[in-house]
């Protein structure tokens, strides 16, 4: 071994202790006489010194060593002179004096330092990932997906699960988005595809009899990108049978209060963990992944606010719209120029405009208004009677600013949700160490699409329907509620799951209404059908990104920045120049010919 001890392993207990340790220069102090390095690796750093009374050789070697070379020291602990110990670093009472080192490598100048607090910009970071996994805090972050990884496989194995690997060359069976493809050289003209998801071979586990299984699964989607969204992600992926929805979500809530516990346990975290139904959260929140750290609660006020002479609320109520508000506390002195930043967070979020709707705090209460109290562009048009109303349906207060958003009920419930989250952080409601876990489930089996004018399933067509709801799966798709359930946490989705179907009557009903042809069906799935007609028991799982977990529990918003080697949001992995062009050799193997413009 290069080196008998971590850089960021001495203490005062180790004084006088001979050692050897090898790591980067961090950083070359020349003092005249002795020379300071700070010499790091994964640990952490310790200060070497090298004086030429006692080690010339060593010393003159110092002379030329510079920021990134690798080196190895060896030589005795000893105590830093009074007054020169550093508070701020775990080694800082002591320092090693060099009686030896070896320069085991060189480095060019790295085109950024290797510190916490790097302006570099991510494209340059990317490009240069062995450097940037250099930096402690990114390194840590791998160490911290470590743990979290370390805690599933405990977490599981205590329960019962077995880890099985699946294929990662699989059929084309597209459930959402596209499938990366891969060409087969040995049958020319088929290609195997990269799974979404190892669904359809975990429900087949659970066929087989494995019962309980996990995997920490690689899945690849073909599909446009996102902070939150790479072309290729990791997922906790987990099946059991003979089980309910609530025997998941407690298996699930389980292991994630213990993932936060043990990985951050300065976090706040309340559990149980709240549950909310699909309808409720949208109701509440305008969005099925919603942040209850905070209220900001919104309301439905379509039938107040078409009595109004406002035009807008009219065409919207009388079309089938909706119109919903909440109240902004304390915001009713916004200026011109904070509301139209406002609307152009509404607008961007969809919707065709705001309204807001001042009220002063000057006013006694709510029921004391008049019209002096009030501030809006359609003031003109709304009695103070239904602002009254509309005040009452928010929850609003004297002071307080009301938005609403009319429109579709998914833009004004995009529109509110984005704005919910502009006003919470413009409020400083967001508590970014606490983790506000919730549960959203009985979602609708079935989506409406309006280009196609077809039913799609919610979340992915083996999501299986509520029992009672069976009988409609063909007469009345819009009215089939699943035991489907997400789990969120701070507004973000960390997981899908759900009960699956096992009847293989039942999974051709859904996907009869999907429209799926018998014969598309027959080659997507007739594997999976086949498997269930051998005795599948009732199961359900989930799949759980870990990429998300790990960049909340590290506070990054960017999942990039919890990943060894991610790409950039167009799909280019900078390090690597890929995707690149291959070989015309290896296209003639694989009998494709490219068709590209000039």
């Amino acid at each position: 071994m290069y080196k008998d001890t971590d850089c960021g392993a001495p203490r005062s207990s180790d004084i006088g202790r001979e050692i050897t340790v090898a790591g980067w220069v961090h950083r070359r102090r020349d003092h005249g006489n002795l020379i300071f390095v700070d010499l790091r690796d994964r640990t952490g750093l310790l200060q070497v010194v090298f004086n030429p009374e006692l080690a010339p050789d060593a010393h003159q070697l110092a002379e030329g060593m510079r920021s990134e070379w690798v080196i190895q020291a060896r030589g005795n602990i000893r105590a830093r002179l009074p007054g020169a110990a550093n508070p701020n670093l775990a080694t800082g009472e002591v320092e090693l004096v060099v009686s030896d080192s070896q320069v085991l490598n060189r480095s060019l100048t790295p085109p950024f330092e290797v510190e916490d607090d790097t302006d570099a910009d991510e494209s340059t970071r990317m490009a240069n990932r062995f450097i940037d996994i250099r930096r402690p805090e990114m390194l840590g972050r791998l160490q911290l997906r470590h743990r979290v990884t370390h805690l599933i496989w405990d977490h599981l194995t205590e329960n019962g699960f077995t880890q099985v690997e699946t294929p990662i060359l699989i059929k084309s069976t597209p459930e959402g988005a596209r499938d990366y493809v891969v060409p087969s050289r040995v049958r020319p003209g088929t290609f195997y595809a990269l799974p979404q998801s190892p669904q359809q071979m975990k429900q087949m586990l659970m066929v087989s009899g494995v019962e309980r299984y996990f995997q920490i699964a690689r899945c690849f989607r073909d599909e446009d990108l996102r902070a939150d969204r790479q072309p290729e992600h990791t997922q906790l992926d987990l099946e059991m049978s003979f089980v309910h929805q609530e025997d998941v979500m407690a298996l699930v809530e389980g292991l994630y209060t213990r993932i936060v516990r043990e990985s951050r346990p300065s976090a706040r975290l309340e559990t149980p963990f709240a549950k909310l139904s699909y309808d409720e959260a949208v109701e509440r929140y305008g969005s099925d992944k919603p942040d209850t750290r905070y209220g900001l609660e919104m309301s439905t006020i379509t039938d107040i606010a078409a009595q109004s002479d406002a035009r807008v609320f009219q065409a919207v109520a009388s079309s089938g719209g909706t119109i919903r508000a909440f109240a902004a506390p304390g915001c009713a002195e916004y200026t011109r120029r904070q509301t139209d930043q406002l609307i152009d967070v509404a607008k961007a979020a969809g919707a065709q405009g705001l309204v807001y709707i001042a009220i002063d705090k000057s006013a006694p209460s709510i029921d004391e208004l008049d019209a002096d109290h009030i501030r809006s562009p359609l003031k003109n048009y709304m009695s103070v009677e239904i602002v009254k109303e509309i005040a009452h349906a928010v929850e609003a207060s004297p002071g307080d600013l009301v938005l609403i958003v009319a429109g579709t009920k998914t833009v004004a419930n995009n529109a509110l949700s984005a704005l919910r989250t502009e006003m919470a952080e413009r409020l400083e409601m967001i508590d970014d160490n606490e983790f506000k876990f919730a549960w959203v489930f009985d979602f609708p089996l079935f989506d409406w699409d309006d280009e196609t004018a077809t039913w799609t399933p919610a979340h992915h067509v083996f999501s299986s329907p509520k029992e009672e709801h069976i009988p409609l799966i063909e007469s009345d798709p819009g009215s089939v509620y699943a035991d489907l359930f997400d789990l969120t946490c701070n507004g973000v989705e960390l997981g899908s799951g759900s009960i699956r179907i096992h009847d293989p009557d039942v999974q051709m009903k859904v996907f009869n209404v999907i429209g799926y042809p018998d014969h598309e069906i027959e080659e997507r799935f007739g594997h999976l059908l086949k498997a269930f007609r051998y005795g599948a028991p009732p199961h359900g799982g989930m799949g759980l990104g870990l990429d998300r977990i790990t960049a909340m529990l590290a506070g990054q918003s960017n999942i990039r920045e919890v990943i060894a080697f991610p790409k950039t949001q167009s799909a280019w992995d900078p390090l690597f120049d890929a995707p690149s062009l291959i070989a015309e050799e290896q296209l003639g193997e694989l009998h494709i010919e490219l068709d590209l413009e000039e």
